[in-house]
C-alpha cells in the first residue's frame, strides 16, 4: 500500500501562506500543516486550524531564523541571541554554535540539550494551550536531522503527548526523480543522508512513529507540476511525506525575509497534480500510527 501525507510547512508565517494552505486542504490536496508558534500570522493560523478540524496540524519547531517563545531569555541564554531576542539567522550559524563554538563548549552539550528541550516544549505548549490537538512535530530548516537536536525535541514532544515526527531524509529514488535540482543542493542532501541511520535508531528507541521518508525537499523552491508528477510516478509502497511550502507572494511574505517568495505560488499551483494519482492514499499524520501498526509505514 502507498500512502502520502502532503504537509504544508510555515503555517502562520503570513496570512497569504495560511490562505493557500486552507484553500488547498479544502480542495482535497493538503492533508497536514505544521504551525509556527511565534510568527506574524500565528493567531490567524490557529483560528483557521480550530475551524478546520479535518486538517492535521503539527508544531513546526523553530530554533533558527525566527523568534523564541521563551522571553526573556533566562531559560535559553545560549540558544538565542540576546541583542535582538532572536535565534541565529542561518542553519550554519546554529550548527556552528551547537558543535564548534568554543563559547558553547564550556556550557556543555547537556546545557544545549536543556535549552533546546525547553524552547521546543514552550512552542508546543503555546499551540496546545490555544486549543490545538497536535498530530506531530517537525522543525524549521529540518534541524532535527541532527542527533543533538532530535533527542531533546523528542523529549519535549513526548511530555506533551505527541508521538509522531517527520522523517526529514529524502530517499535516493526521490533524488533521481528531481532532475532539475542544483548539483550543490543535491550534494548537500546526499551528505546529510548519512545521518539517517542515527535518526531511525533514536526515533525507534524513543518509541516514536515516523514515515518511510520525505520527498520534495531537494525540489524546495522549484516544486513544479512536472516534478511532483515525476515523484509520484516513482512512489513505492510505504508511507511518505511530500513537504511543500505553498503561499501567496504578497507584501507580507516579502517582509518575512524568506528565500521562498515566488516559489510559494509555484508550490500552490502545482500541488493539485496529486489529484491525478487517485491510487495513492492521502492521509495525515493523525493516521500515521494506524498505518504503522498495519505495516504500511
Amino acid at each position: 500500500m502507498t500512502s502520502l501525507i502532503i504537509n504544508a510547512d510555515d503555517f502562520g508565517l503570513t496570512a497569504g501562506v495560511n490562505r493557500a494552505i486552507v484553500e488547498l486542504h479544502r480542495a482535497g490536496v493538503v492533508t497536514s500543516a505544521t504551525l509556527m508558534a511565534r510568527a506574524p500570522a500565528t493567531e490567524d493560523a490557529v483560528r483557521i486550524a480550530c475551524a478546520t478540524p479535518s486538517l492535521g496540524v503539527g508544531c513546526h519547531v523553530v530554533l533558527v531564523d525566527g523568534k523564541p517563545v521563551l522571553l526573556p531569555l533566562h531559560d535559553i541564554p545560549h540558544l538565542a541571541e540576546s541583542v535582538h531576542n532572536q535565534f541565529r539567522r542561518s542553519l550554519a550559524g546554529f550548527l556552528g554554535w551547537l558543535y564548534i563554538d568554543p563559547r558553547h563548549r564550556f556550557s556543555s552539550a547537556w546545557a544545549a540539550s536543556r535549552e533546546i528541550e525547553a524552547e521546543a516544549a514552550a512552542q508546543i505548549r503555546t499551540l496546545q494551550d490555544a486549543g490545538l490537538h497536535l498530530t506531530h512535530i517537525d522543525t524549521h530548516k529540518h534541524t532535527h536531522m541532527f542527533p543533538a537536536v532530535l533527542r531533546p525535541l523528542l523529549r519535549a514532544a513526548r511530555a506533551a503527548g505527541i508521538r509522531a515526527v517527520r522523517n526529514p531524509f529524502e530517499p535516493a529514488w526521490s533524488l533521481r526523480a528531481s532532475p532539475r535540482a542544483p548539483w550543490l543542493r543535491r550534494a548537500q542532501i546526499n551528505l546529510l543522508r548519512l545521518l539517517e541511520p542515527a535518526f531511525r535508531r533514536i526515533v525507534a528507541d524513543e518509541g516514536f512513529t515516523t514515515t518511510s521518508g520525505s520527498i520534495g525537499i531537494l525540489a524546495t523552491g522549484m516544486l513544479e507540476a512536472a516534478t511532483i508528477s515525476s515523484l509520484l510516478q516513482s512512489l513505492p509502497a510505504g508511507t511518505w511525506e511530500l513537504v511543500a511550502h505553498p503561499g501567496y507572494n504578497d507584501p507580507d511574505l516579502a517582509r518575512a525575509h524568506t528565500r521562498l517568495l515566488a516559489s510559494r505560488e509555484t508550490d500552490r499551483d502545482a500541488l493539485s497534480t496529486v489529484l491525478q494519482f487517485p491510487s495513492i492514499d492521502l492521509i495525515s499524520f493523525a493516521d500515521l500510527q494506524t498505518h504503522s501498526e498495519d505495516g504500511s509505514a
